[in-house]
C-alpha cells in the first residue's frame, strides 16, 4: 500500500509503501505479521528493566533509557551519571563507538576534536540502564547483550507480555542489543498499555517519565520531542528503518512501518494516523529541498 508520496515542484516524483496499524480502526497493509520495531521497542524494554528491580536515580532517567538521544551534553552527562550510580564507567558500555546523531551536537563534538565514542551512541542510555540492572541482580556485565543472558530473557518476556503475543524472532539491533519481532498492531496495543496503566506501575512510570522529559527521549527539535511537547498525554517513540509508534490514553494508539525504511516518510504518516484517531497534531512538514530552499514536501496519502 502507498502511504506517502514525495512531491517536488507540484509533481509526484516518488512514493513510499508501508504499514499503518491503528487500535480500534482500520489500518493499512498487513498489521498482523511480525517485524522488528527497532528503537520503538525501547519503552517496552525499560518496563522490563523495572520489572527486574532497576531503581533509577530519578524518574527522568527512565526517559533517557527509553530514548534514542541526540548526543547533546545533557544526554551524555546523564548516561555517565547512571553508570556512576551503579559503580561503573563508560568503558562498561558494549554499544558501538559513534558520533552524536544530532547534527548540532555532532558538529560541536567534531569542532572540539572529538572522536566516536560508545557514550555518544544514541542507545547509550538504554545500555546504561541494562548495565545498572545487571549490577542490581548480580548478573554478568561483559555478556549483557547476549540473547540468552538473564537480562535479555527477562526483557523478551516483558516485550511479549506488553505486546500480548509471542516474540516471532530475536535479532541484533544497530546498537548490538537484542531486538524482538512483534506485529505492528501488537506494538500499538503495547504503547496503549503503557499510557493507560495505573499510576505507579512500571508501565505508567516509563510513559510518565518520557512525557515529562521528552527532550531526554530524543533531543532538541527532534520529532518525538516536538510531538510529546505539543500534544497533551501523547507518548511517541520512533525507530530506525521507518518505524514509529504513539499512543494517547483514552483515545488509542498507532504504529507505522515504512517498507523501504525511509525516515522522511515516517512522521507524515504517523501524524496522519493520529488524525484518524481524532488527535490534533502540530504542523511538522517534511520538506523537499531544491537549491537549499523548500520546493515540495513528503505527504501522507489519504486512505480509509
Amino acid at each position: 500500500m502507498i502511504v506517502a508520496e514525495v512531491v517536488r515542484s507540484g509533481f509526484v516524483e516518488s512514493v513510499h509503501h508501508g504499514i499503518v496499524a491503528i487500535t480500534g480502526a482500520p489500518g493499512v497493509g498487513d498489521v498482523q505479521s511480525p517485524f522488528f520495531p527497532r528503537s520503538s521497542n525501547k519503552p517496552l524494554q525499560t518496563v522490563g528493566l523495572l520489572n527486574c528491580g532497576l531503581v533509577p536515580r530519578e524518574e527522568a532517567d527512565l526517559a533517557l533509557m527509553s530514548g534514542s538521544h541526540n548526543g547533546e551534553t545533557f544526554h551524555v552527562e546523564r548516561v555517565r551519571a547512571i553508570l556512576a550510580s551503579a559503580g561503573l564507567g563508560p568503558e562498561a558500555l558494549r554499544c558501538p563507538a559513534e558520533l552524536p546523531i544530532g547534527p548540532s551536537a555532532r558538529d560541536a563534538h567534531l569542532r572540539a576534536g572529538g572522536e566516536p565514542d560508545p557514550i555518544l551512541m544514541n542507545c547509550s542510555g538504554k545500555h546504561a540502564g541494562m548495565l545498572a540492572t545487571c549490577v542490581i541482580n548480580g548478573w554478568p556485565l561483559d555478556t549483557y547483550l547476549d540473547a540468552k543472558h538473564p537480562l535479555q530473557l527477562a526483557l523478551a518476556d516483558a516485550v511479549s507480555g506488553l505486546a500480548g503475543e509471542l516474540i516471532a524472532a530475536t535479532g541484533v539491533d544497530g546498537c548490538g542489543a537484542p531486538v524482538f519481532a512483534i506485529s505492528p498492531l501488537a506494538l500499538a496495543h503495547a504503547f496503549l498499555r503503557l499510557v493507560e496503566a495505573e499510576p505507579g506501575t512500571p508501565e505508567r512510570r516509563v510513559a510518565d517519565a518520557m512525557r515529562a522529559r521528552p527532550e531526554l527521549v530524543a533531543g532538541t527539535g527532534t520529532d518525538d520531542t516536538v510531538l510529546m511537547s505539543a500534544v497533551p498525554g501523547l507518548l511517541a517513540k520512533k525507530g530506525a528503518d521507518g518505524v514509529a509508534a504513539a499512543a494517547v490514553p483514552g483515545v488509542g494508539a498507532v504504529a507505522v512501518k515504512i517498507s523501504d525504511g525511509s525516515a522522511r516518510a515516517r512522521t507524515p504518516v504517523l501524524l496522519s494516523a493520529l488524525e484518524k484517531l481524532g488527535v490534533p497534531t502540530p504542523l511538522m512538514p517534511e520538506l523537499v529541498l531544491g537549491g537549499g530552499r523548500p520546493v515540495g514536501e513528503v505527504r501522507a496519502v489519504p486512505y480509509g
